[in-house]
């Protein structure tokens, strides 16, 4: 649209500021502010600041009805082995038939952790230091051997990584897997909005934008023609994890049959919460629907609240680790229907803005809402939503905070566990504490065994074997 076009437009919305600062920009400021804002939905703008800026809307739980979501136990934790070892084979066949691809959401830096740089090319392992992207590639590259089918992978960046994370593939060869299988894209951009609805300028010729959450990744998988891709190549079924979890199961032939095996559009891994205020969402059962409660939203009562063998009721943690099908990815990111489209939350937030002097101020305090979408919002749309459970020890080790919890020196060690319980499963005499961490620092290449079962296969081939010492990388 030409100037005078989006001008009109901004000013039946009640938006007609963005553009009190453009006879001032120079040509290239001002193609760029007229591009952006060619892109926001002013409709749905209005919407989102009716419902949640003027009539600052909440969600509506009635706590009373809320009931756990039952959750499928792990073969190691009393589930039916049988049934376990029918799913995986039916996992593996998809993957023999390249009904699978890989989607990592990794939008974020690596700030929190003193990193500036994207996420993914954070290092991460014990002895070889590889950063996250690597360990997800070796993991890939494992699966293709096994299944001998290469897996596409659907990387989902941000404007502020976006640049720096295809650099990152493209001079690392793109970590041993075929240019043709990765696929980058930009997560979506919201506009930002003050009180009282009005878009925030940034500066003279920007506007506050901020990403639209994991959420969004259903609308950018189908707005950047990833969908389509997925199509041409007889994928449809998606694997989706984010960025921060090393021990991600990338491709997981248990969950990815069972998922099939229940007719599924949407599954997700429960992961048993280790004490009632850890800061997970709860899988719920609410209306008969399947949702994902916030561990922020949920009463303290209900958190700490015991089944009569002492368990925590609401046990089931959502870690974003999902096997979604194609078809339901397009049906919610098309937006074709707006009964199966994702609700958006606001977040109130400080957002520095341009003053009518053209000078930028940083607000000590919250000044506006952005708006953001969760992907778990997506499961009570979902028909036989399947959810089973995981183990810590083998799944989920994020890298979110730079010390204690869920930091690199965390994720490290359970990486270190991980690879002592595999050998003690071997057959290999490793002295650990009583935490299962073992004295001798070692590494397992996912390359090599991407779990367990394939670790013990590969072992047991493995002649002559390795030396158990410092430092070593147990690979092919």
């Amino acid at each position: 649209m030409d100037y005078a076009s989006l001008k009109a437009l901004y000013d039946y919305h009640g938006q007609a500021h963005v553009f009190e600062h453009f006879e001032t920009l120079d040509p290239q400021q001002q193609t760029a502010l007229l591009r952006q804002a060619a892109g926001i939905d002013l409709d749905e703008l209005d919407q989102l600041v009716e419902i949640h800026v003027r009539q600052e809307a909440v969600a509506g739980i009635d706590f009373e009805k809320l009931e756990p979501a039952p959750y499928l136990p792990h073969f190691r934790n009393g589930g039916d082995a049988e049934q376990w070892q029918h799913a995986r084979k039916t996992g593996e066949q998809a993957l023999r038939d390249g009904r699978v691809g890989v989607f990592t959401v990794a939008g974020g830096q690596g700030t929190r952790l003193g990193y500036d740089a994207p996420k993914g090319t954070f290092p991460v392992t014990p002895v070889s230091h590889a950063s996250l992207f690597e360990v997800f590639a070796a993991k890939l590259r494992c699966a293709a051997r096994l299944y001998g089918k290469d897996l596409h992978w659907f990387i989902m960046t941000s404007e502020v990584n976006h640049d720096q994370t295809v650099r990152f593939f493209e001079q690392k060869n793109y970590l041993g897997l075929r240019a043709d299988k990765v696929h980058f894209f930009r997560q979506g951009l919201m506009p930002a909005v003050d009180f009282n609805g009005k878009l925030i300028l940034e500066s003279p010729g920007s506007l506050a934008m901020s990403p639209d959450g994991h959420g969004g990744s259903l609308r950018a998988l189908y707005r950047s023609g990833s969908t389509r891709i997925m199509r041409e190549n007889g994928i449809d079924l998606l694997s989706y994890f984010q960025v921060d979890n090393p021990l991600v199961k990338c491709v997981d032939p248990y969950f990815i049959g069972f998922h099939i095996l229940g007719n599924s559009e949407m599954s997700g891994k429960a992961l048993p919460k280790a004490y009632p205020g850890e800061k997970v969402g709860h899988f719920c059962t609410y209306g008969g629907k399947t949702v994902v409660v916030e561990y922020s939203d949920l009463p303290a009562e209900l958190q700490e609240a015991r089944q009569p063998d002492g368990n925590l009721k609401f046990s089931g943690g959502s870690i974003a680790i999902h096997v979604i099908n194609v078809d339901f990815v397009e049906r919610l990111g098309s937006g074709s229907n707006p009964e199966a489209s994702l609700p958006f939350h606001k977040a109130v937030k400080k957002i520095p803005y341009c003053a009518p002097d053209r000078s930028i101020v940083r607000p000590d305090k919250p000044n506006g809402v952005k708006f953001e979408m969760f992907v778990f919002d997506a499961l009570p749309f979902a028909r036989h939503p399947i959810l089973i459970e995981t183990l810590r020890s083998e799944d989920f080790s994020p890298v979110k905070n730079a010390e204690g919890v869920d930091s690199p020196e965390s994720c490290r060690k359970d990486q270190l566990r991980m690879a002592a319980s595999w050998l003690k499963d071997a057959g290999v005499n490793l002295k650990t504490d009583d935490s299962g961490l073992p004295e001798t620092v070692i590494e397992i290449d996912p390359a090599f065994a991407m779990d367990r079962e394939t670790f013990l296969s590969e072992w047991a081939r493995l002649s002559p074997k390795p030396a158990i010492r410092d430092g070593l990388i147990i690979s092919g």
